[in-house]
């Protein structure tokens, strides 16, 4: 059975192998330069980690996100105060970080110049300890960089001018002094110490500086324009956060999208099979544009890929398996399972058929109606009923004898024909395939035998050309014949009598093997029995055993049958009946005494005997009628058995002797005009013999 699979399942599985042999690279070269370096104002570099908040949300990392505000300064927000970035460098080295400087000023330094001196007035609140707390800065570079702290003054400083430097441009009438706090070189952090401060001085603001200003010679105007041009700040990114952040981004847009497209199917499958995946290489992308030297980052990326693609490929192949592969396999279990049941099952209905086929089946009057097709196709009429050609439901062809209502049998024919034949299985016996007894309808189901009867072919009134049968071919159906009489006699349990063997009953199947049939008149005797009580004589005229007629003959046996054989013998010999009533004399009406008288005034010579000029018999019809004459003598202890008879037929006709002569009457006078016999040159004339039977 064919399992056709989902269109959408057979898609997915599809891209997944397309994935796999074609690798991720054409992901990355689709994406090309999805996610370009943005610019605000003068600032055209701005890329990844950094974003703009315009970006699209796969560019560049939200905890970097800049402004660019209405004057296009672009912004960063660190602790609530904005500054300004001024410039963003990039540097990438072997140790697996990307570095990052980005020079930033606070935001009203930007509005520095010598005439307005704008400096932060509010603390920025951005020290050393907070910074540390900021976890995408590297403070370890921003530490290295001094610090300067802007203060308040009710009083001027005189003592500790090394350390305060005024800015006169904040200072107002002498009310308050404004200065900037330098640390000393050897101790950069004492500035921010409280009891650094004056009394009379209170803290502003604290910021970061990017150079040795203290130590340049700077006026303190200078120092505060020094100031204005802000302070460097230096991050990095390791190569795992990318991978990590690209990953996360993956998986966070894919479900995005599934669930944007989660009623298209079209879109679905795709996205499912392949989305992380093309996210993930998106954005290994658009971040290595920043990178020199990637191929760690690419390396990691693809093997990522691969271990998505077998995780995948698990989940598919454990959801096909359950869903598919799991039936699959009880189904091929189960269709095993009554495979092997139907085997077992077919062959018990096998030897159910045999069986029906040793056994006779009863059939029901209907069935045989069926079987026959209403009586359609009559093949002959016989003593005891008409035979009528049928088929079986498994379409074989059978033979069914309906058999007529006698008050002279009452039921014996069917009788003896079940009780007998049905339990017969020989190659030379007629198969009897079931019977009906249906009230007072019975019937025979027989084998069916194509080619009819034996008498079709041996009578040359009945056979054409294409009828005839070679000699040799005589010889195979009369040793044929022989082994089923013998089988009868001697191969059952119960010895069998057929009683009515003669050519009407001897059937052909289609290749033209004997079979004997009809068991009407036929009894079971056991084997050990040495002579059979019959109260009434059996048999056709003409093939009739002496002592059937009177006891004086002998006692009845199987004889009976060996003589029966015999009278068939002679007339496939002769290829005539052996009683003709309308021959102009004695001779010609029992040809067995013509053939007999024959054979013993004619010399034998070389294989040919010769009676005249217009008779010639072939040694193998010699054979046929030296066996015929042997089976038909007058006392049963003088015939042969069948086995013997099956000997004789085998073996050479110059070892048969010439039996002695089986009848009281004396030989009359040979008409001038002799029938010939059965040669492969000529036929014989046909001697009718009525089909009388004794009951």
């Amino acid at each position: 059975m064919m399992i056709i699979l989902p269109s959408p399942l057979l898609s997915a599985i599809f891209l997944l192998i397309l994935f796999f042999f074609f690798g991720s690279s054409t992901l990355v070269s689709a994406v090309g330069d999805f996610c370009r370096s943005s610019s605000c104002g003068n600032l055209t570099n701005i890329r990844y980690p950094f974003r703009l908040k315009d970006d699209p949300p796969n560019c560049g990392d939200s905890n970097y996100e800049l402004t660019c505000d209405h004057m296009n300064r672009t912004i960063l927000t660190l602790l609530s105060r904005n500054y300004s970035i001024t410039n963003i460098t990039f540097q990438d080295y072997f140790s697996g970080y990307v570095y990052y400087q980005i020079q930033l000023m606070d935001i009203d330094m930007v509005k520095y110049n010598k005439a307005s001196c704008h400096l932060p007035l509010n603390s920025s609140n951005l020290t050393v300890s907070k910074l540390k707390n900021i976890s995408r800065f590297s403070t370890h570079y921003v530490m290295e960089y001094g610090w300067v702290t802007l203060v308040n003054c009710s009083n001027e400083v005189k003592n500790k001018s090394d350390y305060y430097w005024p800015v006169p441009c904040l200072s107002h009438n002498n009310n308050y002094f404004i200065y900037l706090v330098r640390p000393p070189i050897c101790s950069p952090y004492v500035a921010f110490q409280v009891g650094n401060l004056m009394r009379s001085c209170r803290f502003l603001a604290m910021l970061p500086d990017h150079g040795n200003w203290y130590s340049s010679g700077k006026s303190p105007t200078d120092i505060v324009e020094f100031l204005a041009q802000g302070f460097t700040l230096v991050g990095r990114i390791a190569r795992p956060e990318i991978i990590r952040f690209c990953f996360r981004q993956s998986l966070r847009f894919t479900y995005k999208d599934i669930i944007t497209h989660r009623n298209s199917t079209r879109r679905l499958i795709p996205l499912i099979v392949l989305g992380i995946e093309q996210n993930f290489f998106e954005c290994i992308a658009t971040r290595n544009l920043l990178l020199k030297h990637y191929y760690q980052v690419k390396s990691i990326a693809y093997i990522i890929v691969v271990l998505l693609q077998i995780a995948k490929a698990l989940i598919v192949f454990a959801v096909l398996g359950r869903c598919v592969f799991a039936p699959l396999t009880i189904y091929a279990f189960i269709s095993y399972k009554l495979h092997q049941m139907m085997i077992s099952v077919d062959i018990v209905e096998k030897f159910l058929r045999n069986q029906q086929t040793l056994v006779p089946t009863r059939y029901s009057y209907i069935d045989i109606i069926a079987m026959t097709g209403h009586f359609k196709e009559k093949l002959g009429q016989g003593g005891f009923g008409s035979v009528f050609k049928g088929r079986l439901p498994w379409d074989r062809l059978v033979a069914i004898k309906m058999l007529t209502n006698s008050k002279y049998n009452a039921g014996e024919d069917f009788i003896n024909e079940v009780s007998t034949i049905g339990t017969i299985h020989h190659i030379n016996v007629v198969k009897l395939i079931g019977f009906c007894s249906d009230g007072t309808q019975r019937a025979l189901v027989y084998e069916y035998m194509p080619n009819g009867s034996l008498d079709k072919f041996i009578f040359s009134s009945n056979s054409g050309p294409n009828h005839k049968f070679s000699l040799d071919k005589l010889i195979d159906i009369a040793l044929g014949v022989a082994r089923g009489l013998d089988y009868l006699h001697k191969g059952c349990d119960m010895q069998i009598l057929h009683f009515d063997i003669k050519p009407h009953n001897i059937l052909l199947d289609h290749n033209f093997n004997p079979k004997v049939s009809d068991f009407g008149l036929a009894k079971l005797y056991p084997k050990n029995y040495s002579l059979v009580s019959l109260s009434l004589a059996r048999g056709t005229i003409g093939y009739i055993a002496p002592e059937l007629i009177s006891r004086s003959f002998g006692v009845i046996s199987h004889k009976c049958d060996v003589y029966s054989f015999g009278m068939l013998l002679l007339e496939m010999a002769g290829g005539r009946r052996n009683s003709d009533p309308r021959a102009e004399n004695i001779s010609q009406v029992y040809y067995p005494s013509w053939i007999y008288d024959k054979l013993i005034e004619d010399a034998i010579e070389h294989n040919v005997v010769e009676m005249d000029t217009n008779i010639v018999i072939d040694e193998r019809e010699k054979k046929l009628c030296l066996i015929g004459l042997w089976c038909i003598q007058m006392r049963p202890s003088d015939r042969p058995s069948m086995f013997k008879v099956i000997e004789m037929l085998e073996g050479d006709v110059n070892s048969l002797q010439m039996p002695p002569k089986p009848f009281f009457s004396e030989p009359h006078q040979i008409p001038s005009k002799v029938p010939h016999l059965n040669t492969d040159d000529g036929e014989l004339t046909t001697i009718s013999e009525d089909d009388d039977e004794l009951n």
